[in-house]
């Protein structure tokens, strides 16, 4: 059981956690609060792409005469795909050079449009890059299966956002109101499957999601609309990069429908601040930069004289529950740039707090996350990564 539940809605990244739970959890862990931190969307795709996943998304799937060739090839070929597939998973998860030949060998994966790329494929990994190669062809693989998804079932599907273009449109929430009062998709139907499960293991008093991407935000939605419907007894916070972006002039009451808190900007002190609400130890007036509904209307409580936690004091990252296992590292092209973004495992700690600079005529240095500038000494550093 934990009194905070971190969760990280879908979808950020396939090969590696979004590190604001793991932030978040260490510095409670500086203030003795328990906490667990979730991320659906790889708890969500390590279970889709199994073969009793793939097995019930083709028992849902109804082709019709409008769809593509493409899709009708991809689900002729459902036996193979559901042969294959944890295979091909346990492969992104713990690559090896024998079934890199095996793979590479043209033999085990069934093939749609994706592969029609591949013409050029051994002069861009060359004969060296086998492994590279082997992913690169599982990645086309698993991205026909999306290709599927979003023609077939669930148009806003993507392996690192979802609905991402209802996220974008932060002017208005009428057209996310409106999605939001749909029937569950069968990608977000998943969703909630595995949002139970850790509902009812961890018990929390209160779940806060972080939101970095507009392509989250859906997802995030959804989660505090079921945690409405089934557990009200929970307190609900969003925070994170897209709401300390776009919700800074929050005034819409019916995004409290889905949650009861928003907080902006360096989560830890309200954080804080919510927990000793809860626990009846902090009146509602006193929260820190937090956005409530109060009557019907949409309150700010700044709270500005209750200073933010300096770098020293914010705790190390915890990672200690990420299920790393349930990672895969993806070559979505021969760039080798990208793999900064998809593949293996990153353990992100801070250098610095803010910017330095500060200066930059399209950035808002008046924001406190940016204009508050604090470096991180070496042998801090040190110490948090061992």
């Amino acid at each position: 059981m934990s009194e905070v539940l971190l969760i990280s809605p879908p979808f950020t990244q396939l090969n590696t956690p979004y590190p604001a739970t793991a932030y978040l959890k260490g510095y409670l862990n500086t203030v003795g609060v328990v906490s667990a931190q979730v991320d659906l969307g790889i708890e969500l795709i390590d279970g889709l792409f199994s073969e009793s996943g793939l097995s019930e998304l083709f028992d849902k799937a109804a082709i019709k005469a409008g769809h593509s060739e493409n899709a009708r090839r991809i689900y002729g070929l459902r036996e193979e795909y559901e042969a294959c597939i944890n295979r091909v998973m346990c492969f992104l998860r713990e690559p090896d050079v024998l079934e890199a030949q095996n793979i590479c060998s043209g033999s085990i994966l069934p093939e749609a449009s994706r592969f029609n790329q591949l013409d050029a494929a051994d002069s861009a990994f060359g004969h060296m890059g086998l492994l590279d190669k082997a992913k690169h062809f599982c990645t086309l693989m698993l991205e026909d299966l999306s290709d599927f998804i979003i023609e077939v079932l669930d148009a806003d599907f993507g392996f690192s956002r979802y609905a991402e273009r209802l996220g974008r449109s932060a002017s208005s929430f009428d057209e996310l109101y409106k999605q939001l009062r749909q029937p569950l998709s069968f990608i977000e139907a998943l969703s909630i499957k595995y949002l139970d499960a850790r509902i009812k293991q961890e018990q929390p008093a209160l779940v806060a999601i972080s939101i970095p991407f507009p392509g989250n935000v859906l997802g995030a939605l959804r989660i505090g609309q079921w945690l409405k419907a089934n557990y009200p007894e929970i307190a609900l916070a969003l925070g994170g990069g897209f709401v300390n972006t776009e919700l800074r002039k929050l005034s819409d009451a019916r995004v409290f429908e889905f949650c009861d808190f928003i907080t902006l900007d360096d989560g830890e002190a309200p954080l804080l601040c919510l927990i000793e609400h809860l626990r009846g130890e902090r009146d509602a007036g006193k929260l820190k930069r937090t956005f409530l509904l109060k009557d019907g209307q949409v309150v700010w409580l700044d709270n500005s004289d209750m200073l933010d936690v300096p770098q020293a004091l914010t705790g190390t990252p915890d990672y200690s529950d990420v299920a790393w296992e349930k990672y895969i590292s993806v070559v979505e092209v021969a760039n080798p740039m990208y793999r900064l973004w998809s593949d293996g495992a990153w353990l992100k700690l801070t250098l610095a707090h803010g910017c330095y600079w500060g200066k930059c005529t399209f950035c808002d240095g008046a924001l406190d996350y940016i204009g508050r500038y604090e470096a991180n000494n070496a042998v801090e550093l040190v110490d948090r990564m061992e």
